[in-house]
């Protein structure tokens, strides 16, 4: 977490800034809070996005149909921007925890048994956002953050809606090369079977340290992934032979032969790597909940770097007793 600079504003739509997160391909993002201290992330939207004539409609829509999945794997939305403000900006719940593509990148690819347990987590996650009729768009390592109790699905709110306003402009893909499904690639095509696409690719970067697509330590162009995913076959070499089966399933080239995301849940559950979402908040199944299986899993060193950045973002978001945070809009 970074400081804020001189040019960011104090507060946006009357939440406090207390903090830079980072920026993403929609604009920056902040911490924030509410008036009772309860963290946010609050996203703004870059100007040349919100420039196009429908895209607040379109933001609007976007960010309320997301807000229909409500499930242990994905964030809530708390508030987001009223017509005509500018920036825009989107308000969710706050999971201080790192992203699985920094995770990788600093400590290497994940554990097999952490990476057997993520791959039941994070298709229980897309079964519960295709339950709601929706397809997520860009699964990819920087929108999985390892939380403590389970990983989290993030970013399809405000992603939504620009990657729609980028592909009626330019007639370009939607997603992200390296891990976007073929029919994305050649067609703009988006659907479920384009998120199980997606989620196979996310894998094989956890069990290896890059996409299957590229070789280790290549930074190859956006034009040679596409290629490389419409055209060639997948490396899957370091993918645990247990799981290496369904993950060249999850990226067959064509859409109709992968498994969907809940069939790929179920068969996960029946192994005891994830919960039943539909038996309570965390689910049980057998004799270990799917939030159990994943904190006995955590890769060495997490739960001291979850432990820090808890820590942080308690002071940070800590309302002072004699400077109560300003009042925040009602919510949307």
């Amino acid at each position: 977490m970074q400081p804020l600079e001189s040019t960011d504003p104090a507060a946006i739509g009357g939440y406090p800034l207390l903090g830079r997160l980072g920026a993403g391909g929609m604009g920056q993002v902040y911490l924030s809070r509410t008036p009772t201290g309860r963290p946010l992330a609050l996203k703004t939207v870059r100007p040349d996005l919100t420039a196009a004539p429908d895209f607040e409609t379109r933001f609007s829509r976007e960010i309320r149909a997301s807000d229909q999945v409500r499930s242990p794997w994905t964030v809530s939305v708390v508030d987001f921007s009223p017509p005509g403000h500018r920036p825009q900006w989107l308000a969710t719940e706050y999971v201080a925890a790192p992203a699985l593509a920094d995770w990788v990148a600093v400590h290497g690819p994940l554990p097999p048994a952490t990476l057997r347990v993520l791959a039941g987590e994070l298709a229980a996650a897309l079964a519960a956002v295709h339950a709601c009729g929706l397809a997520h768009r860009d699964v990819k390592p920087s929108n999985v953050l390892l939380g403590r109790a389970r990983p989290m699905l993030i970013d399809f709110g405000i992603a939504r809606a620009a990657d729609d306003s980028r592909h009626t402009a330019t007639g370009g893909v939607i997603g992200s090369p390296g891990y976007l499904a073929p029919e994305q690639a050649t067609q703009g095509t988006v659907t479920e079977a384009g998120d199980v696409f997606s989620l196979g690719a996310v894998l094989v970067f956890a069990a290896t340290g890059t996409s299957p697509f590229q070789l280790p330590g290549e930074q190859p162009s956006a034009a040679s992934l596409l290629y490389r995913i419409v055209h060639e076959n997948a490396r899957l070499d370091g993918v645990p032979a247990g799981l290496a089966q369904l993950v060249a399933r999850c990226l067959a080239k064509e859409p109709q032969d992968r498994p969907r995301s809940e069939e790929l849940a179920t068969l996960l559950r029946r192994e005891g790597a994830v919960g039943d979402p539909r038996e309570g908040a965390y689910g049980v199944a057998g004799p270990l909940s799917g939030a159990d299986a994943w904190e006995r899993a955590l890769p060495p060193g997490l739960d001291a770097d979850l432990a820090a950045r808890e820590t942080e973002v308690a002071v940070r978001c800590a309302v002072p007793p004699d400077h109560p945070a300003p009042m925040a809009p009602a919510p949307v």
